[in-house]
């Protein structure tokens, strides 16, 4: 097992804080590995193993149709001892009603709790009453550049050969460690996709017309990184011979943002300093998702590129936004207290244009400004803007 320290030492500031933890993100992005870590850490430290409590709720062991008391019973029954417990409960969203039990033993015992999910009613716009106030959210994501790095330590490969890897094959943990080539890389993400589809949207949410679903899912992934509206959609369908409502693209959006599949990037007007509610992007949890399904294709490297950057930014802990300033647009405006700073992300530096440059100029702050290039030989400061290469933007630990 390859550790991803950045969670461990994460989930280490929260030990023993009376606070589930809520670790929550796609499926296969490794979440029940990271909950093994934290496993293997409490009995590093001195717990014993007989006060770690630790149940994946999708095993073959568990009644598919168990309720939520019985999942608090089952629990208690391996509490006979006197002294803390460590509860490390994966895949908790296959339990209806599973905050119940969590908030009882939360209350009643002596208790250290985490829980892992692949829907987002583990995160705060869905959680329960029941846990209102008393958990803390822990957004799971598939491997950034340096942890991608970390498990590719054995190959011997230059650190350019990994980035040109990573931007094709994405971050699954899964893909990362099996040195598959990449037809079978993309095969095993397609099959993470289509788990994600089927069991976390098509059939929870009850979808009848599974062709029309998949035929909206593939203009999102088309699109990923470009502005779009429900009615933009509902239009392009119409032009395909197909009829749908702008309610029903809402609700698919919202069900892909529930599975993880696809996280919404809002608007920010740096003049009005407000969040705007028109115009957003959609990023796609891994850029794979897309390629297994649609191939790999040089035109699609900007936006993939933004993908990555995006959610660097949301690992290192920012609220990330696309700026509007006035007529201009900015890539990202990250946000995290009182730090803030701007990104433009671009594959070349256009040879007869400052845009990118120039857009970040007009910011008239003293925060941190970056144009983020594969163009190998960019680098310098311009005016105070960074040009700065990739992946030293994604191995740099403070910005």
């Amino acid at each position: 097992m390859i550790e991803r320290p950045y969670y461990l030492e994460l989930l280490k500031t929260y030990r023993d804080v009376t606070l589930v933890k809520v670790l929550a993100g796609i499926r296969r992005c490794g979440k029940s590995t990271i909950l093994t870590m934290l496993h293997n850490d409490l009995m590093i430290n001195g717990v014993s193993a007989d006060h770690i409590i630790h149940i994946s709720y999708t095993s073959e062991d568990i009644d598919n149709h168990i309720t939520d008391k019985e999942m608090y019973q089952g629990i208690k029954a391996k509490m006979n001892e006197e002294g803390r417990y460590y509860l490390l409960l994966d895949e908790v969203q296959e339990i209806t009603g599973w905050e119940k039990a969590v908030n009882s033993l939360l209350e009643n015992d002596n208790t250290d709790i985490y829980v892992t999910g692949s829907n987002s009613k583990l995160m705060s716009s869905e959680i329960s009453t029941y846990l209102t106030g008393r958990y803390v959210s822990i957004p799971i994501y598939t491997l950034s550049f340096q942890e991608y790095i970390n498990f590719k330590k054995t190959s011997n490969k230059r650190e350019k050969e990994l980035l040109n890897e990573y931007i094709r094959m994405g971050g699954f943990p899964i893909v990362a460690v099996s040195n598959l080539d990449e037809n079978s890389s993309y095969q095993i993400v397609e099959g993470i996709y289509h788990s994600v589809i089927s069991n976390d949207i098509t059939r929870r949410q009850k979808i009848v017309n599974v062709d029309l679903f998949n035929r909206v899912v593939k203009f999102i992934l088309e699109n990923i990184g470009k502005t779009f509206s429900a009615n933009t959609i509902v239009k392009f369908m119409k032009s395909q011979g197909r009829s749908l409502s702008v309610e029903s693209i809402y609700n698919y959006l919202e069900w892909l943002e529930k599975a993880f599949v696809i996280y919404r990037c809002q608007r920010y007007d740096l003049q009005g300093k407000s969040v705007l509610k028109t115009q957003e992007k959609f990023y796609l949890a891994d850029a794979s998702l897309k390629y297994c399904m649609m191939g790999f294709h040089t035109q699609a490297i900007a936006a993939m590129l933004e993908n990555i950057v995006y959610f660097e930014l949301l690992r290192k802990g920012y609220k990330v936004y696309i700026g509007k300033n006035a007529t201009k647009e900015i890539d990202f405006v990250a946000i995290k207290r009182d730090e803030r700073i701007y990104v433009q992300v671009c594959r070349q530096l256009p040879e007869n244009s400052n845009r990118e440059i120039t857009n970040l100029l007009e910011i008239k702050d003293h925060y941190p400004k970056y144009v983020v290039t594969l163009d190998e030989l960019a680098s310098g400061n311009i005016n105070g803007v960074k040009i700065i290469h990739l992946s030293d933007f994604l191995l740099k630990e403070k910005y």
